[in-house]
């Protein structure tokens, strides 16, 4: 009975949340919530992290109708070739229907999804749901131990978050719909990294140029690199 009481004062503090919401900010801005009630067309598709510390609305501040929102274990993108998933059929849409002009890969501090592939192994096999996925990133944790044998096993995890966001924007590119569109200036790729521990973010973007053919080689060049503390 306590744990069912306990459940029933979190929705009690939510339904207070979502009338004050409705109070401050939907009929503050009814013009803005009457025209999204009929459309959308988002600049941003955001592609995040489902760790609850990392809210992409709350800490970039993006208010309703300006990013379409994917969160995932690790904030990752599978390669095209890999098939159907809940994240590509959000790219698709994205890109396709509602033609946004920026896709923005963030990734975070302390990401279990990471360490989860960091502690993995090159030859075994993922029996977990969380493994199966995480293994997506693989390239990334091999460049991630090629790069940082000196280190201890945080600080890798730290080198891999930021790889496996590049590793990410690699497998954007094999989407040929993805990659026509980067090619022809149309959408830009951009990686971000958020330090909670720190509150401090980063951001780059994709150098198209200087990358291609990305999708063969692996590698991937970045201008724009930006630091906001």
């Amino acid at each position: 009975m306590e744990r069912i009481e306990h459940g029933t004062d979190l929705f009690d503090e939510m339904k207070q949340r979502f009338l004050s919401f409705k109070k401050h900010k939907y009929m503050q801005n009814l013009e803005l919530y009457e025209k999204l009630a009929k459309d959308q067309a988002p600049k941003f598709m955001v592609i995040a992290c489902a760790d609850s510390r990392v809210c992409p609305s709350s800490i970039l501040g993006f208010q309703p109708g300006e990013a379409f929102v994917v969160r995932n274990v690790a904030n990752m993108v599978p390669p095209y070739e890999n098939g159907p998933s809940e994240t590509n059929a959000g790219l698709e849409f994205a890109v396709n229907s509602l033609k946004v002009e920026n896709i923005l890969v963030i990734g975070h501090s302390r990401c279990g999804g990471i360490r989860a592939l960091m502690s993995m192994h090159d030859d075994v096999e993922t029996s977990s749901l969380i493994g199966s996925w995480v293994s997506v990133g693989m390239n990334a944790r091999v460049r991630t131990k090629a790069a940082t044998k000196l280190l201890n096993f945080d600080q890798q995890c730290k080198h891999c978050e930021k790889e496996s966001v590049n590793c990410s924007l690699v497998n954007l590119l094999t989407y040929p719909w993805v990659e026509e569109k980067v090619r022809n200036g149309e959408l830009a790729i951009h990686g971000g990294y958020y330090d909670f521990v720190d509150c401090a973010f980063e951001k780059w973007t994709l150098d198209y140029k200087e990358s291609n053919p990305i999708g063969k080689s692996g590698k991937v060049a970045v201008k724009d690199r930006a630091f906001w503390f």
